[in-house]
């Protein structure tokens, strides 16, 4: 079955010990989770790899999750990859500019339990396999 196949998560934060515990999170639940340090790296790694999901952190030194997140979404090949935004940002405005401006799957703000990651990711992939089996998919902003 398809979706049994196991789901491929791209990590890009800026921190190791960040994405070494999400993929410790995930990977106990069978997700293969691959870490980018830092947006470039990040970038590069989506358009190469075409991960299931991003876990996308904001603010990073060389280029910013935003920017991560508009150039993902100008791309044919990467604008339907669903994100979810991982930030110390925790501010109203922030959470509001992502999941309602900027049109993001979900967003969690640092520290989070991994209950709270595991939930999010599940509900994004699933919403994302409903959307992909009945030919609609996630919209560019």
């Amino acid at each position: 079955m398809e979706d049994k196949a196991v789901k491929r998560i791209l990590c890009i934060e800026d921190e190791l010990e960040m994405i070494d515990l999400i993929r410790l999170i995930l990977g106990r639940r069978g997700f293969d989770v691959k870490g980018a340090t830092g947006g470039m790296e990040g970038l590069r790694m989506v358009r190469q790899e075409i991960p299931d999901l991003v876990l996308l952190d904001l603010m990073m030194p060389d280029l910013d999750g935003w920017e991560v997140y508009q150039q993902m979404k100008a791309d044919e090949k990467t604008r339907n990859i669903p994100v979810i935004v991982v930030t110390a940002k925790a501010q109203n405005i922030d959470r509001v500019l992502g999941m309602h401006i900027a049109k993001v799957d979900d967003y969690i703000t640092k520290p989070f339990s991994p209950q709270e990651l595991l939930n999010s990711v599940e509900k994004v992939l699933n919403n994302s396999m409903g959307a992909a089996n009945t030919g609609g998919g996630a919209q560019a902003p």
